[in-house]
């Protein structure tokens, strides 16, 4: 059987993590949070440095701005590294300063401030190339219509002599289907026959055959 290989990397995380955790602590410990306390701040320095390296790359992935992210991401690694220089005997654990001990005791309110921030900060998570959407100020724009699928018809036969009209076509109809005749040679440079007249009129075949007899 096989054992699986050690991943160096990996390896070289943990123990360096174990330490700073323990400095974290041996320093909360030295500024009065004893017990429990004295634990928890090491857990809190590193989630926070955890979710703000976590918050910049998703906000780096959508092109938003992670200046925020930054800014509480410097402050954890500050908190741990200012951790381990000062266990790293700089500084006497037996007498520490006041102003080491506001530190300490303001950490939990602002970690709980930063990391209420990057959980629930507002971001653009919209994949890059995205259409924005519409503010809901603002009307959507109209729905273009679909164009009307026109049968193109095959190469007009040889010119016959117009058929008179087998039935009457009121003058509106006429007038309309001129216009239609036009904007299709507009289109395709060809004259409309009497099947395109009837899909886009929506008239019956022997309609369309009376209506094209007018119009040429």
């Amino acid at each position: 059987m096989r054992l699986p290989r050690p991943d160096a990397v990996l390896v070289q995380a943990a123990i360096a993590g174990a330490l700073s955790f323990a400095h974290l602590h041996d320093l909360a410990q030295a500024a009065g949070q004893d017990g429990w306390k004295a634990w928890a701040y090491p857990v809190s320095v590193d989630l926070l440095l955890v979710a703000a390296w976590h918050r910049m790359r998703v906000l780096r992935a959508t092109g938003a701005p992670a200046s925020a992210a930054w800014i509480w991401f410097a402050i954890a690694l500050g908190a741990s590294l200012g951790a381990n220089v000062a266990t790293a005997g700089l500084l006497d654990l037996g007498e520490v300063p006041a102003w080491l001990r506001i530190l300490v005791a303001g950490w939990p309110a602002l970690a709980f401030f930063g990391g209420t921030l990057l959980a629930h900060g507002a971001s653009d998570t919209r994949p890059a190339g995205a259409e924005p959407e519409l503010p809901l100020y603002e009307p959507a724009p109209p729905l273009a219509e679909p164009e009307t699928e026109v049968v193109e018809a095959p190469e007009p036969a040889p010119a016959l002599p117009p058929v008179p009209p087998a039935v009457a076509v009121p003058a509106a109809l006429i007038e309309h289907a001129r216009k239609v005749a036009a904007e299709h040679h507009t289109r395709t440079g060809t004259p409309i026959d009497s099947e395109a007249l009837r899909v886009r009129l929506g008239v019956p075949a022997h309609f369309a055959d009376a209506i094209a007899a007018q119009l040429t």
